[in-house]
């Protein structure tokens, strides 16, 4: 079986709602679509494309994809991501969708995690983009394999986040964690199961438990 590996753009305070444009995702109301642009730069765009160039699946959720799928076709070849989208296959998972999509995707259907497992057993590398909400379902069922969060300096307030209302505890290890000159931190975690849970209670004899 083949590794899961999600990657999100998110703020100190977790949000990672439409990080790439005004009109991304105005879902609630959200008035701060476009919040990563102004923070990119060479180093974390090539790092970012380094991460991610030995996929060999794309899963995405059904917002994400009809992003994709409007912009990577017609992309310019000088973006090395172009070639990579649009060569590997897509699989997107979505109960408003129906088949035949664009972009040459596959629409996963019948039961979502047996769906899922499928695509891993195809595949090496499992390269999930944005997709909020199908994260939210990989992150229940434990499918994922690799968690790579490009956080960013700014707080917003408002908007959706990557570990929502409802996310399962999971502990996670730090495998890298690199900085750079827009003020990004590129963390990299594997999930190693639950949390587990100490005692750092202060009692009357000056003790800690922990």
């Amino acid at each position: 079986m083949g590794k899961l590996v999600v990657t999100e753009f998110v703020t100190l305070d977790g949000v990672a709602q439409a990080p790439g444009g005004p009109d991304e995702d105005r879902d609630s109301g959200f008035q701060h679509g476009g919040w990563q642009a102004p923070l990119l730069d060479e180093s974390s765009g090539a790092d970012l494309f380094d991460q991610a160039k030995d996929m060999d699946a794309l899963l995405l959720g059904r917002r994400t994809f009809d992003i994709f799928a409007d912009y990577w076709p017609n992309a310019p070849e000088e973006i090395p991501f172009t070639e990579l989208l649009n060569r590997v296959p897509k699989y997107v998972a979505s109960t408003t969708l129906s088949a035949p999509l664009a972009w040459d995707a596959s629409l996963l259907e019948g039961d979502l995690v047996k769906a899922i497992q499928a695509v891993k057993d195809r595949h090496e590398h499992v390269e999930v983009i944005g997709s909020l909400g199908l994260v939210q379902t990989l992150l229940t069922h434990r499918l994922v394999n690799r968690l790579h969060l490009w956080l960013y300096p700014l707080a917003l307030g408002s908007g959706k986040q990557v570990f929502a209302e409802g996310t399962v505890p999971t502990a996670f290890t730090l495998v890298d964690s690199t900085p750079y000159p827009g003020g990004a931190v590129h963390l990299t975690y594997d999930p190693v199961g639950e949390p587990t849970y100490g005692d750092m209670t202060v009692h009357e004899s000056g003790a800690i438990d922990g």
